[in-house]
């Protein structure tokens, strides 16, 4: 691999900017606004209040998402999913499992799931 490619990769990486234009695309897919650039500026105006601690991020998905979600991971109504099934709904979300604390034999439940998506 190329020095440049090198360096472009790692500064991608340490911005977390895939994560984030993945997170972006998801918005307008979910919502598809009728003036998706102003939707967009909007979408990253939140996140910069956010990060300022003066907002929430932008959410793709509410709590009954999140925990009709769960219930598709937990078939048999336990109340709870494994640190593995946690980790692959991270992923499929495009979320990153870099800091996640659980291990795969954890059981994480639904408020812990809402609290970690």
């Amino acid at each position: 691999m190329a020095a440049g490619e090198a360096r472009s990769r790692q500064y991608l990486r340490r911005h977390r900017l895939p994560e984030l234009l993945q997170r972006l695309a998801a918005l307008l897919l979910h919502h598809r606004p009728e003036r998706p650039r102003e939707f967009l500026i909007e979408a990253l105006e939140q996140v910069q209040a956010g990060r300022r601690a003066q907002g929430e991020y932008p959410q793709l998905m509410d709590e009954a998402d999140l925990a009709a979600m769960f219930s598709l991971l937990d078939v048999v109504g336990q109340g709870h999913i494994t640190g593995a099934q946690h980790r692959e709904a991270l992923k499929t979300l495009g979320l990153s499992t870099k800091d996640l604390q659980f291990r795969d034999d954890d059981t994480v439940t639904l408020d812990v799931f809402k609290e970690e998506v």
